[in-house]
């Protein structure tokens, strides 16, 4: 077949779920999306108004003031990294974002990687995890090669804390072999530099193709105090690298300009003189289009009890274009709804856990539940996801899972090596895959479903994300297992020692419950972002358009002859 068969998915709000219960959910969901926004401002505000006042009287914009100027007027900014070390403590000091700002930008209708000192934040210096955050970003560019644009106004490694940043396989070096890669795949790379650039700063920009710098801007290997206190010179940090000496003598820089708005018009025009997006070519011809259900209904579709089920289908029909779906591999692996749908008229692959209950079709007259990976459904999933590769399609794992089948059925049906061969496969994918945590990510099953340990390009988290080896509960028991009987109850019958086993489990319980926060995910980098559900489909819109938008570095096939159709013809049941 030829033809991709998308078909409609999804059925109005009010035909599977009644207003009292989608009022409900959608309630309980806002309060934790009220919470996302407001901790969003208060990154975004970096070290307040004081330190946003100093900026301007040095006649500079802020970093995000710089973003806002150099985007395409009305696009949405999607950063990435918002709560890397949300609610850690240096010393007194907290570094909203690490200090800087990574994000995707629509830039002449191109979508750039942007990467920014926050020169509200301790003048842009690099703290613990700043460099793995930058990393992280560089990564996320050389994966869909997206022109990266670095705006540089960065005082070096914020020196109180040099030993968490400075040293390590991904310390601050690091970075500058990232630079070195991209160049090396021909990504493109601009830097503007709008104030300090030290150390390290100083050679971030240097591998860039274009390389502006204002008269306020200067990158040195040691600024003048140092000098002052090295060699008993008196000199300014501009007078040692400043524009003068790196545009007109150097050579380490290309270009002077007058004020950082003049820098920025700069960095637009180098853009708008790649190569445009392939998007439209990838399209065949069709227009984009929005789900014919609100992706806005997705808030209130979800049960605020993590244990109950919601239909998938109905979570794909507002995600989707038109809500049109091609569901691959229907009648087999029932747990796993794996399929093709459009998003801004670019085919994605789609992978998501089916919730509820299920019949066994092993045992007649009984169910299993869903939310667990089974021998069927890891075979379906490996087999789409290989076939996706195949064909250039980038997929879309949406989890809300709780682990592997256990028990010995299980193992005597080989789960392990259905396993290995599902991790194996989306281990050597080269097709852009993104993760999305919408509830439950447990033990291996997170890792099967291209959990973040298997690379995907980005992996965002909902405010219902959580992530772990097993739930509290379950935790607790098996740290007091052998404290308890074989109904898991306290074996005890000494009060004193019951109420100790008792009091450990719920601390226990309570840590646990505490790991799982997707902030607490975000902080230490176990996941990109923290996202609301209404703002999902605008999410894949922008992933979609970056997996499409470079041209000739990676197979993507004809939908004539795509895998897929082999796949379901020779699946299909024979008349």
């Amino acid at each position: 077949m030829a033809k991709v068969p998308l078909t409609a998915i999804g059925s109005p709000r009010d035909a599977f779920l009644d207003a009292s219960l989608f009022s409900k959910y959608r309630a309980a969901l806002e309060t934790r999306e009220q919470e996302l926004r407001t901790r969003r401002a208060k990154i975004a505000a970096g070290w307040g108004e004081e330190y946003i006042a100093r900026v301007h009287q040095k006649h500079k914009l802020t970093t995000r003031e710089r973003i806002e100027q150099l985007k395409d007027a009305g696009t949405p900014v999607r950063e990435v990294g918002s709560f890397v070390n949300h609610g850690r403590m240096f010393g007194k000091q907290e570094s909203p974002a690490a200090g800087v700002i990574t994000a995707f930008v629509r830039i002449e209708q191109r979508w750039t990687m942007v990467i920014a000192n926050d020169n509200t934040v301790a003048s842009g210096a690099w703290w613990p995890r700043t460099p793995e955050k930058i990393e992280r970003a560089q990564e996320m560019a050389l994966r869909m090669r997206l022109p990266v644009v670095y705006l540089v106004d960065c005082s070096g490694l914020y020196l109180p804390e040099q030993s968490l940043s400075f040293p390590g396989r991904t310390g601050a070096g690091h970075i500058f072999k990232q630079n070195s890669l991209l160049s090396a795949q021909g990504v493109p790379q601009i830097a503007g530099v709008f104030g300090d650039c030290i150390a390290g700063g100083g050679y971030m920009p240097i591998i860039s193709d274009r390389v502006f710098m204002t008269e306020s801007a200067y990158m040195v290997i040691a600024g003048a105090a140092l000098i002052q206190g090295a060699k008993s010179q008196k000199l300014s940090s501009l007078d040692i690298g400043g524009p003068e000496v790196h545009v007109g003598q150097s050579g380490c820089a290309d270009v002077r300009v007058p004020d950082d708005e003049t820098a920025l018009r700069m960095i637009r025009a180098e853009i708008a003189k790649l190569a445009g997006s392939a998007e439209d070519f990838y399209r065949h011809g069709i227009e984009s289009a929005e789900p014919h259900f609100a992706s806005t209904e997705l808030a209130g579709l979800f049960p605020t009890d993590h244990r109950m089920g919601y239909s998938a289908e109905e979570i794909i029909a507002r995600l989707v274009d038109s809500s049109l779906f091609w569901e691959v591999l229907p009648e087999r692996g029932r747990e796993m709804l794996v399929g093709v749908g459009r998003v801004q008229g670019l085919y994605m692959g789609f992978v998501i856990n089916r919730q509820g209950l299920m019949d066994d079709p092993e045992h007649r007259g009984q169910q299993k539940p869903l939310g667990i990976l089974y021998k069927e459904g890891i075979a379906k999933t490996a087999a789409f996801s290989r076939a996706c590769n195949d064909d250039g399609i980038p997929i879309v794992w949406l989890q809300d899972i709780s682990g592997f089948d256990i028990g010995v059925e299980a193992e005597r049906l080989g789960l392990l090596g259905y396993g290995s061969s599902l991790i194996y496969t989306n281990s050597t994918n080269s097709t852009p895959m993104f993760t999305v945590l919408l509830r439950k990510a447990s033990g291996a099953g997170y890792y099967a479903m291209a959990g973040l340990p298997y690379e995907p390009v980005v992996q965002l988290s909902t405010v219902m994300a959580r992530q772990s080896v097993m739930e509290g509960r379950t935790l607790a028991i098996a740290t007091y297992n052998t404290k308890l009987d074989d109904n898991f109850q306290i074996a005890t019958q000494d009060p004193a020692e019951r109420a100790r086993i008792e009091q450990g489990m719920r601390d226990t319980e309570a840590r646990i419950e505490g790991d799982m926060d997707p902030y607490k995910a975000a902080s230490q980098m176990d996941t990109d972002e923290i996202v609301a559900l209404d703002e999902l489909r605008g999410w894949l819109e922008c992933f979609a358009q970056c997996s499409y938008q470079a041209s000739g570095h990676r197979r993507i096939k004809n939908p004539r002859i795509w895998s897929l159709h082999d796949l379901a013809a020779l699946t299909q049941a024979r008349s």
